[in-house]
């Protein structure tokens, strides 16, 4: 299950606390956090914008019904996959904080146990984002903010949808400013990396392009393999500081509970 691994000392909530335990966890388990985010995440992703893009590209007359069902279907095991990588990435990421290291099929199981509730949550919180947001935007921030923790909160406590909602409210209390602070600086840093990365391999082979190469019949190899490279990175780095705030945040609150976590994923 879990090998030796450096245990954190620090306790509650700092900026550079949860972004060192970003790099630090992603450093240490590399085959479970960017693994899983390259296999189930980043690769059905490209995977995904370039099949839109090439049925648009060979679509007939008569055959947009055909392809709106299939972009449905897709769109549903991407999304499920999605989940699967969050739930997978949160677990390396607690093993982590408790002094451990979860294998990769240890991360895959919790995972594919969370991704359906995960999907539920992730569905209810768009909505009420979209909402937030087209009510002056402030409102959507607001919203954002509070709900910050709730999928690690999900997968980590295995508690419900609902419960979720109110765990994060209750641990983002009092600290939304500096998670605000904390969102603003993990942006820029990735919107950088990205921007380096590709400029550094010659290309902008991010995947929101492919669908439009594709429905131009024009896809490099280069632009797959460097989106699937990008998304990895991301979706790794996202999920991983997303699970070290909740960390943070519920170690500043209630104290360092590895012991229990150990318990919960035994």
């Amino acid at each position: 299950m879990a090998t030796s691994a450096p245990r954190f000392e620090q306790r509650g909530f700092s900026i550079g606390t949860v972004i060192s335990r970003t790099f630090a966890v992603l450093a240490d388990n590399p085959l479970a956090t960017f693994g899983c985010a390259l296999l189930f995440g980043a690769i059905p992703q490209v995977l995904y914008s370039y099949s839109i893009g090439s049925q648009l590209a060979n679509a007939e007359p008569g055959s947009q019904l055909a392809i709106v069902v299939i972009s449905l279907g897709s769109m549903v095991v991407f999304l499920l996959l999605s989940m699967l990588v969050q739930g997978a990435v949160v677990r390396a990421t607690t093993a982590f904080a408790e002094g451990g290291r979860a294998s990769f099929a240890e991360c895959l199981s919790v995972g594919l146990s969370a991704a359906v509730p995960l999907i539920g949550l992730t569905l209810l919180m768009a909505l009420g984002l979209i909402a937030g947001f087209l009510l002056f935007f402030i409102p959507g921030v607001i919203l954002l903010l509070m709900w910050a923790v709730a999928v690690p909160a999900l997968v980590t406590e295995r508690i419900g949808v609902f419960a979720a909602f109110s765990r994060s409210r209750a641990l983002t209390k009092g600290a939304r400013w500096r998670i605000f602070g904390l969102y603003l600086l993990l942006f820029i840093v990735m919107w950088l990396f990205l921007i380096l990365i590709s400029l550094v391999l010659g290309i902008g082979g991010l995947t929101s392009g492919l669908a439009i190469q594709a429905s131009q019949g024009t896809v490099p190899v280069t632009s797959l393999i460097v989106s699937g490279i990008l998304n990895t990175i991301t979706i790794a780095f996202w999920g991983a500081a997303q699970a070290n705030l909740y960390i943070a945040l519920r170690d500043w609150k209630d104290g360092p509970q590895g012991e229990s976590l150990a318990e919960v994923f035994a």
